[in-house]
């Protein structure tokens, strides 16, 4: 794979990124019109930051430092991105308006326990490790797939405590 279908792959995902925050924006709307609580706002920026730096870097790495394309691991890892973007869009799917960028609750809304949730407590968190390790591997990026996780496992520290306190204000599941 070029360094210029690395930065379409990179782009790719930059769009994919947009279209979440349409439909965040859309559903915080939905949301805080039926009385809605956002949680953790404190952790949203960093998290913005982080997750544009995955991107950033990994080209730059790839870019500046000469990265190049290893067949037996951008390849799997080129299959590991999309699933991990299937996962994330299932998890999307199967929360509906109440999916989100940012922790916000609904009160009297319990939680969905449907689609991957059914398996799972926080699949999307599974989809951003996937992607936060393979997307920069697809073009042997190793410095930013290591950078990335280290930072990412300390800021799901904080938001997956968040989130579970802020589901802990829900009505149990039905």
């Amino acid at each position: 794979m070029s360094l210029g279908l690395y930065a379409l792959l990179i782009a790719l995902v930059a769009a994919e990124r947009v279209a979440e925050l349409v439909v965040s924006r859309r559903n915080e709307a939905w949301s805080m019109a039926r009385g809605g609580r956002e949680f953790g706002a404190g952790h949203y920026p960093p998290m913005v930051a982080l997750h544009s730096l995955l991107l950033v870097g990994a080209l730059v790495e790839v870019a500046v430092l000469g990265r190049g394309f290893v067949p037996w691991l951008g390849w799997p890892m080129l299959a590991l991105v999309a699933a991990a973007q299937a996962l994330r869009w299932w998890c999307i799917a199967s929360l509906g308006r109440r999916w989100n960028t940012r922790v916000i609750v609904v009160p009297g809304l319990p939680p969905v326990t449907r689609g991957p949730y059914r398996l799972l407590r926080h699949p999307n968190y599974v989809a951003v490790v996937l992607e936060g390790i393979a997307l920069p591997l697809v073009h042997s990026a190793w410095l930013t797939a290591v950078c990335f996780t280290v930072l990412n496992a300390a800021l799901l520290t904080v938001r997956i405590r968040c989130e579970n306190a802020a589901l802990a204000t829900l009505p149990p599941a039905r």
